[in-house]
Order: structure tokens, then sequence, then C-alpha cells
């Protein structure tokens, strides 16, 4: 049975230092900024990017520390009033990678993971990872995550970090189930689904293009929805998962 160390404390807060959270966080984008860029699931660790020494606190804690999640390497800010009596000291940490084969076999089990996802009730939410609601690459790194595959945080990082797939619309069968669709514009990877089969795939998008959560569409044009169209006209490619995050950050 795993054993929690000790509780987070400032004496303790160097930077460097690591750390389990045993409780669910938002991660903000800056000290001063309320937008929520990633949510941190209790049982996820990480890593103290500032001293807490530096700080002038005066018992003060509105404030917010700057952290490295270990998983994917993404960085974010935490309020440090959460995190205080949420955490504990858990010492070096270390990937835990799979093979090639590995990932693949556990495919079937994303997949059922993504299809309990959408039958919940749910809306897009920007920076949501933890669900109900999502963003598009919090969908996709949660479902995966759920079988102890990590990627990437955002969508134009899950598309440098899978093995590239060369498809258009009408020209897909390459694809096999559990590949990752990348849409945008030429110059960026702005959205990310996962491909279920048949021409099908499942994504998070917002109100904006249609829809206000997970749903599904499909890649040929017999599909006329509004989503469907939007997001078949903004198609970049598409990516195959073969490895796991190991926690580096990514640019």
């Amino acid at each position: 049975m795993k054993t929690l160390g000790a509780p987070i404390a400032i004496e303790r807060m160097l930077e460097g230092s690591c750390w389990e959270l045993c409780a669910d966080l938002n991660g903000f984008a800056s000290p001063p900024s309320d937008v929520l860029i990633t949510q941190v699931a209790m049982g996820r660790s990480f890593q103290l990017i500032d001293d807490l020494s530096k700080h002038s606190l005066d018992h003060d804690e509105s404030f917010r520390l700057e952290v490295r999640l270990l998983e994917d390497g993404y960085k974010c800010w935490l309020n440090f009033s959460e995190i205080m009596g949420r955490a504990f000291y858990r010492g070096a940490w270390k990937p835990r990678l799979l093979t090639n084969d590995q990932i693949h076999n556990r495919i079937p089990l994303v997949l059922n993971w993504i299809d309990k996802a959408a039958s919940l009730k749910n809306q897009y939410l920007w920076g949501g990872t933890i669900g109900p609601d999502f963003d598009c690459s919090g969908l996709i790194q949660a479902a995966f995550a759920s079988q102890q595959i990590w990627l990437p945080r955002d969508a134009y990082q899950q598309e440098k970090f899978c093995e590239t797939l060369q498809i258009s619309f009408d020209n897909y069968s390459i694809l096999r189930p559990g590949d990752l669709l990348f849409f945008g514009t030429l110059q960026q990877c702005k959205h990310v689904g996962i491909y279920i089969g048949s021409g099908i795939y499942c994504h998070s998008s917002g109100t904006s293009n249609g829809r206000n959560g997970i749903g599904y569409d499909a890649l040929q044009q017999i599909d006329k929805s509004s989503v469907a169209a939007y997001y078949r006209a903004q198609l970049r490619g598409a990516g195959r998962v073969v490895c796991c995050h190991d926690g580096v950050t990514l640019p």
C-alpha cells in the first residue's frame, strides 16, 4: 500500500522539490490571471519552479506559485492557499514509460473511456482536463492518462509528439482507432480529436463551432452538419501515439 510523505510545509517548499496532490486543483496562466489553462487531478505530482523563501509572505496565502507538472512537463500557476494541506512530499519522480506494443494494447480501453465521457452531461471548458467538462486537448490527454499513457497538454504539442500520418478527409485509410486528428491553419494546430473508426472521430468543441461539449463527427463529406463541415475544412493531418511523455517540458 502506498504511503504519503510529509505534508507540504512552507519551510520545505524549496525550488526543485516534488509534491503529490491529494485533491484536484486548477492551474492558471499567470499570477494575476484567472484564465484556466489546465486542471491537476488528485494523484498527480508537481515540482516547484520557484523557491518559496524568495517571497515575502507575511502569512498572505493569496498569491500563486509556478510549478511544473511532472507527468507532462506542463507549467502553470497554482493557488498557494489550495496547495497547503493538499500536497505531500514525494521525493524524486521518474516517468512510467510504456512500449509501443503496450500502448497499442491499451487503445481499446482509451476509446471506452472516451465513450463514457461523451455519455455524461458535459460542456466545453477551456483548460478542462478532469471532467466532466473538457477542452479538446484536455479530453485527449485525460483519455490516454486513464491508461497511464501520458501525452503533452496542448493540441499543438500533441501534434508534435505523435508519429505523423499523412491523410486528407477523402483519404484516411491509414488511420486506425486511437489515432489523433489535428485541425487548424497551415501555420498552427488549434484543435484535436480522436479517431474512432469508419471515418468517425470524437472531440470536445465550443459553442462558436456549433456544439458545446463532446460529440462525434465524420470526415466524410456526406456529413453535412455545421460542426463536421467546419473542422473538415481545417483538417491538418493525423498522428499516432507510439510512446509516453517523459515529463520533459515541451516548447
